[in-house]
């Protein structure tokens, strides 16, 4: 097996977490009298934003009182506004510790370095050209959750990825992310790994609650992983698309990602493996 291609979420995997994401989505809604919690904004992260704030408002509104879509249009504008804000003047925006190294390091094992986002074009490219990753080649594309039909956790964005870098079949793609949005991508278009990183949001025993092949605890390891699976595959966990989807896990965070997915989707059961410095 040879990794053509590795798809790196953007905010909590290769963006430092700072919570600001979570801060200004909050800001946003209380802005229009709507308070959430830091549990529920936890909830929804890694989708695209406009479904994330869809989703909050759902739990303050009853169905008889729905959010029309351009009330959720106007608060996600004026979510963007704060988020290209921040990213272009906040002076604690900075990259995950190793992240440019890890791209360099694919590169020079031949394999293409591309980033996905639930933000938008507009917020993502400033966080891009705020990182200089662009202007010194050290991403080969990135997608935009306005850049595809669905956002995660469907796999529109790892295709369109695929399709930009001439990545021929997902059996050579790699996902790796911070989210259980991630995970679930990944899950869904079939990669070969699914890689949790620990330095996000999330820690690494509830990200394991979610379908992955291996987890590791920051960005900076991923080419190693890759390269110890390449010259050993048979010791790599089971890729997900071979697992029975019969087995679910009990957790109510999966049961929770159940209702979000849809009830098609029964999560596997995985024994994510560990990566050390």
């Amino acid at each position: 097996m040879h990794i053509e291609l590795v798809v790196f979420d953007m905010a909590g995997t290769t963006v430092a977490e700072d919570h600001s994401v979570a801060f200004h989505l909050r800001e946003t809604l209380r802005a229009a009298d709507v308070a959430v919690t830091n549990q529920d904004v936890d909830g929804v992260r890694g989708l695209a934003k406009p479904d994330a704030i869809r989703r909050l408002l759902q739990r303050c509104r009853d169905s008889s009182s729905a959010w029309s879509p351009r009330e959720v249009e106007t608060l996600h504008a004026a979510f963007v506004r704060r988020m290209v804000a921040h990213y272009q003047c906040d002076p604690g925006v900075r990259e995950v510790q190793g992240a440019s190294h890890a791209f360099r390091r694919l590169h020079q094992m031949g394999i293409s370095v591309a980033l996905d986002t639930g933000f938008t074009r507009a917020v993502a490219d400033v966080v891009i050209e705020r990182l200089g990753w662009a202007a010194c080649d050290l991403i080969d594309a990135s997608v935009a959750s306005d850049e595809v039909t669905c956002g995660r956790p469907a796999a529109d964005m790892i295709t369109r990825a695929m399709r930009l870098t001439g990545a021929r079949d997902p059996s050579c793609v790699v996902k790796v992310g911070d989210t259980p949005a991630d995970l679930y991508e990944g899950f869904a278009a079939g990669c070969a790994l699914v890689v949790a990183v620990a330095n996000g949001a999330h820690s690494d025993a509830e990200l394991r609650l979610h379908p992955c092949t291996h987890v590791v605890p920051t960005v900076a390891l991923v080419p190693e992983l890759i390269r110890r699976v390449e010259s050993n595959p048979h010791a790599m966990s089971p890729t997900l698309h071979a697992v029975a989807r019969g087995s679910t896990h009990d957790d109510g965070r999966v049961a929770s990602w159940n209702r979000v997915l849809g009830s098609h989707w029964s999560p596997p059961r995985l024994r994510a493996r560990s990566i050390s410095r």
